[in-house]
């Protein structure tokens, strides 16, 4: 069985995997809130100054692995650090699950980081746009979605979204729960494979050179404290690097392209595809190709 991590962020739709088979998962990971939208994850993911009284009462905490910043701050370390990562949650949780669990593939739900102003923001309500603070690691976050699916996919990793959300600016290719629960070891190798051949290997080492050029390394994870050493403009050029690294990826991979040879899927694509979840696909998927 292919390790496939769902993570499970406090976007609006992320009431959609209530009702998702626990079976189509190896592991579930909640980040803050979302410990509230099912109640079988596995690890509950949040920063040290997540309120006490918004984490979990029952026994689920228990039967869980609560990972605080003793855990995430040395895995995303590994990945080069907050500053070139970006300090919100989602892709903290993201570099952790690479990480602790080597997943094959990583599912993001409710990491979407749109914030209407007319709409509920989160999927309890309103909250905290977290991600839109003036935050110097968080100036594009498109381009720290295309750092996270680069280097998770040199780790091995797939990262996909199964928002089917409008809008969302965590920019990597979109699936449907369907396109997941038919993954099999094969088919996630021969993803993999076409996913590399959309990335740009020469920006990615250019990113890489001139993030280790620039040294911005904060062990202790807290890089709010040295904002002050940090040039704007250098780590601007460095997202265009890695916003220029995945400036290929399909939008969205259907079902139907699960042969991974046909043509890349419009961006609304996998939204309908979502709404004709009941249509058979089969014949369209080839076994191990």
């Amino acid at each position: 069985m292919p390790n496939i991590v769902l993570i499970v962020g406090s976007g609006p739709d992320a009431v959609r995997c209530r009702d998702w088979p626990r079976t189509a998962f190896s592991s579930i990971v909640v980040i803050n809130n979302a410990w509230r939208v099912r109640p079988d994850w596995d690890y509950l993911i949040h920063p040290d100054d997540f309120p006490d009284e918004r984490l979990p009462s029952d026994q689920r905490s228990r039967a869980a692995s609560i990972v605080k910043s003793d855990a995430f701050v040395p895995a995303q370390n590994a990945f080069g650090g907050f500053v070139y990562a970006g300090g919100t949650m989602a892709f903290t949780a993201g570099y952790w699950v690479l990480k602790a669990l080597r997943p094959d593939v990583i599912g993001f739900l409710g990491c979407d980081m749109i914030y209407p102003n007319n709409a509920p923001t989160h999927f309890y309500g309103f909250g905290t746009a977290d991600p839109l603070r003036d935050d110097l690691t968080l100036r594009d976050l498109e381009a720290k979605s295309g750092r996270l699916f680069a280097k998770a996919l040199r780790y091995g990793t797939v990262c996909l979204n199964l928002s089917n959300l409008p809008e969302s600016r965590l920019a990597i290719p979109r699936v449907n729960l369907r396109f997941i629960e038919r993954l099999s070891p094969l088919r996630i190798k021969a993803l993999r494979a076409m996913l590399e051949g959309a990335i740009d290997p020469i920006s990615i080492e250019t990113a890489d050179t001139l993030e280790a050029e620039l040294g911005y390394f904060v062990e202790h994870g807290r890089y709010w404290e040295h904002v002050s050493d940090f040039d704007e403009a250098a780590l601007e050029k460095i997202d265009q690097r890695w916003r220029s690294s995945v400036g290929q990826l399909p939008a969205s991979v259907p079902p139907s392209d699960a042969c991974w040879g046909r043509s890349r899927a419009r961006k609304a694509d996998i939204v309908q595809q979502e709404r004709r979840v009941g249509r058979d696909v089969s014949s369209h998927l080839v076994e191990g190709a």
